[in-house]
């Protein structure tokens, strides 16, 4: 044990886990926990207070090849059992996750510090796909086409294209493992994955599940530790075959080179930058309320949160008073507290909040209301209104990824079309009108994945979730979620 171990306290919040051997340690490789043969760890940490969950293990690349090892293994017996056979053990993954649904959240919110009540909603969320890809499982059918030659059968097959990587964040550490591991699993992959280094508890609370409901050893891997070390001797391992990733659009421009050279079916989830658009003949009480929704869930840390809210003149004030009233009264507290608002993950969260608030006043913003940190500890940051913000503020261009909202008036649709597209990031936009037409029209102008009409909540598992532009490749969830790890094969007979 390290100098920096003991000096941490522990939280003792975990002890209210009515199973703790959910609380997991270990890495979890071929149906085993590993400790890293050089005994090294992390401090897994509560960003509400800086104490100290638990410790993980921390594994080289070395043994990151060993998880390739059990999955590459594995696969082939995987892949041949019958898909109902590979539904029941996925549906059963999935009921585990709800009978546990408090511990798995009480995990969550102590490592990641969202409230209790959004993290057992993430828990229900997460086991929705192993339901979902469990009946899809079932639905992989060989297709026969009409040939095109004499004497000639046609049929296109779906295939697992065999070990696949899986590299998720720590702003949704249940559902974004369960969205992929479920895709894969289903179709009849083999799946290595590495939870951020800052919340692996609830990925090694999903290998427990899993080793319970009976996924055989080697199909499901958890490697935690430093992402250089696993991620890069997997992104040079010609055995994997896909790489599915969520998380920044930097760090997935770094994948996407690493992968080239052994050309891996890639799927990538990466930023946002959400305009939020209201038009004056929208239902105002209801905007505001979406707005607050849309801005302020997972405490701003979501890919999906609106970044820009952009309304049209006429209702400019009254949107900015009644927006900024209602963000006022938004309670901030450790996540175990259920409040509106939870810490911030990190340092580097925080000082780019107060940056991106600093450059906009700097360029003409008013602050509404926030605009600091907060007494309950360095991680906490009021929820803040920034009103007039100039388009050549960073905060208009940058994902803020926290609670702070950017404010700006438009005068015509051309106008906010223009302002709504003018960025590299294309995954989600919200647009609150009441008219039939003005919907149609800016649906299809505005260069997003995914549009929110009227609306905050519109992901699920039967939904494509996914963006364009450098907001990612593919989609996830949805029938087209298994299409990341599988292969098609056309087969060509002769029956004559």
């Amino acid at each position: 044990m390290n100098a920096e171990h003991k000096k941490l306290e522990y939280v003792e919040e975990i002890n209210l886990l009515s199973d703790p051997s959910l609380l997991r340690e270990f890495a979890y490789i071929g149906g085993k926990w590993v400790a890293a043969e050089d005994g090294n760890t992390l401090s897994v940490l509560n960003p509400a207070d800086g104490r100290r969950i638990a410790t993980v293990a921390s594994l080289s690349a070395r043994e990151s090849e060993a998880a390739v090892d059990a999955a590459d293994a594995a696969f082939p017996d995987w892949a041949a059992r019958l898909p109902q056979e590979r539904a029941s053990v996925i549906n059963r993954w999935g009921r585990l996750m709800m009978e546990h649904q408090e511990d798995l959240a009480l995990i969550m919110t102590l490592e990641q510090g969202k409230p209790i009540s959004e993290a057992r909603g993430e828990i229900s969320y997460g086991a929705s796909f192993a339901e979902f890809f469990a009946e899809e499982a079932k639905r992989t059918d060989i297709i026969g086409v009409t040939s095109h030659l004499p004497n000639a059968e046609i049929e296109v097959w779906l295939e697992p294209i065999g070990v696949a990587a899986l590299v998720t964040p720590w702003n949704f550490p249940n559902a974004m493992i369960t969205r992929k591991a479920a895709a894969a699993l289903a179709i009849g992959c083999a799946v290595v994955v590495h939870p951020s280094k800052e919340t692996p508890l609830s990925a090694l609370a999903l290998a427990e599940l899993a080793h319970r409901a009976g996924i055989p050893a080697g199909v499901f891997n958890v490697v935690t530790g430093e992402p250089a070390d696993i991620v890069g001797a997997w992104t040079a391992d010609h055995r994997v075959r896909a790489l599915s990733f969520t998380g920044s659009t930097e760090i997935g421009r770094l994948l996407y080179s690493q992968c080239a050279p052994t050309i891996k079916r890639l799927s990538l989830e990466l930023g946002g930058h959400a305009p939020f658009i209201v038009f004056a003949d929208a239902d105002i009480p209801k905007a505001v309320e979406e707005a607050i929704t849309a801005k302020f869930a997972t405490s701003g840390q979501d890919c999906l949160g609106a970044n820009r809210f952009l309304i049209e003149r006429p209702v400019y004030e009254q949107f900015c008073d009644e927006f900024t009233r209602r963000t006022k009264s938004l309670t901030v507290d450790k996540g175990v507290n259920d409040p509106d608002i939870g810490p911030l993950m990190n340092e580097g969260a925080v000082a780019k909040q107060q940056s991106h608030v600093e450059d906009a006043i700097a360029k003409g913003a008013r602050l509404a209301c926030g605009g600091n940190t907060l007494k309950n500890g360095p991680l906490f940051y009021a929820p803040t209104v920034l009103t007039d913000v100039s388009d050549d503020a960073l905060i208009m261009r940058e994902e803020t990824f926290g609670p702070v909202a950017a404010i700006a008036p438009f005068d015509s649709e051309d106008d906010v079309i223009r302002q709504a597209n003018a960025t590299e990031y294309g995954l989600m936009a919200y647009l609150h009108t009441k008219d039939p037409s003005r919907i149609y029209r800016m649906s299809r102008a505005l260069e997003f994945g995914m549009v929110g009409v009227n609306r905050t909540k519109v992901t699920g598992a039967p939904i494509p979730f996914g963006g364009m532009k450098q907001s990612g490749l593919g989609r996830e969830g949805s029938r087209h979620g298994i299409e990341a790890f599988s292969d098609i094969k056309y087969v060509c007979r002769d029956w004559a």
